[in-house]
């Protein structure tokens, strides 16, 4: 079966209604049920749970405390490289930006200007520069964290479509990542801006970001955007930037000359938070 006829259904599917009763039923603390749905979901998926600050599935009162949890201390050590990987999940792909288009998968590409909602001033910054797409499978840790040190500049969330963002509706659906509904995290580091894109999906309850809480819900049908110009956040390599409330996908964009990915990188390839992703061309001065 095609890709694209693989994919077909989610085009007819009730995706919003989905994603906010799989949202209600992840909050919901249900006692034994909410543990029976977390122990089936560790069970399915292979989720390794001795990693977990707390192992114990009593101990989370709702699927999506569960699903949020924090690491045991050391679990992901961070490694002695300019770019670390800031999430657990596949190489979706990586590479160049060139003419405003990011590769999707074969046969699709995508407008870096559409992926951060239409700020062609913003998406210029990344003309010719790179960009490296990673994708959240259930088992894997589901927060976010900063590759590089950097002080936040803006906030934007895009609404949009919540199609699956598997690799299969990544090769069958053009544009995916440019359709979701996304938050856009705009940061000021060393190494000239860096963007950091995160994706929504089918079922995923909601967006998250430490310095915001919750962005979506609400979902609107207009961009909203948050200006922390005045303010002074400012994130250190490996912390906590965000989480997803069930899994998703992340797009980071850099500028030219800014970044030489690591050798051993390779589209599927599983990577882990902490890992070495990449050095910088040029030093910071």
């Amino acid at each position: 079966m095609s890709d694209r006829l693989a994919v077909l259904p989610q085009y007819l599917m009730p995706k919003r209604a989905m994603t906010v009763f799989a949202g209600k039923v992840a909050n919901m603390r249900g006692g034994a049920l909410s543990h029976a749905i977390i122990r089936d979901f560790v069970a399915r998926y292979g989720v390794d749970m001795a990693e977990a600050a707390d192992p114990r599935i009593e101990s989370y009162a709702s699927f999506n405390e569960f699903f949020t949890r924090p690491l045991r201390d050391g679990a992901r050590p961070l490694a002695q490289a300019d770019f670390i990987c800031p999430v657990d999940a596949a190489i979706s792909q990586f590479g160049p930006i060139e003419h405003d288009q990011i590769f999707q998968a074969k046969g699709h590409s995508y407008s870096s200007t559409a992926l951060v909602g239409g700020d062609a001033q913003l998406a210029a910054q990344f003309d010719h520069g790179h960009f490296a797409t990673l994708y959240l499978a259930p088992k894997d840790y589901h927060r976010i964290h900063m590759p590089c040190e950097g002080r936040l500049l803006r906030m934007v969330y895009v609404p949009g479509e919540l199609f699956s963002v598997n690799p299969t509706t990544a090769r069958g659906v053009p544009g995916l990542f440019a359709r979701n509904e996304r938050v856009v995290c705009v940061f000021e580091t060393a190494h000239g801006p860096f963007v950091n894109v995160l994706v929504g999906a089918t079922i995923v309850g909601s967006i998250a970001t430490v310095w915001h809480g919750v962005v979506n819900p609400p979902r609107t049908r207009e961009i909203r955007e948050w200006r922390y110009d005045s303010e002074s956040i400012v994130l250190a390599k490996g912390a906590e930037m965000g989480r997803f409330l069930l899994g998703s996908t992340v797009v980071m964009l850099f500028p030219s000359n800014v970044v030489s990915f690591n050798a051993d990188w390779a589209p599927s390839r599983p990577v882990r938070l902490g890992e070495a992703m990449g050095q910088a061309l040029a030093r910071p001065a």
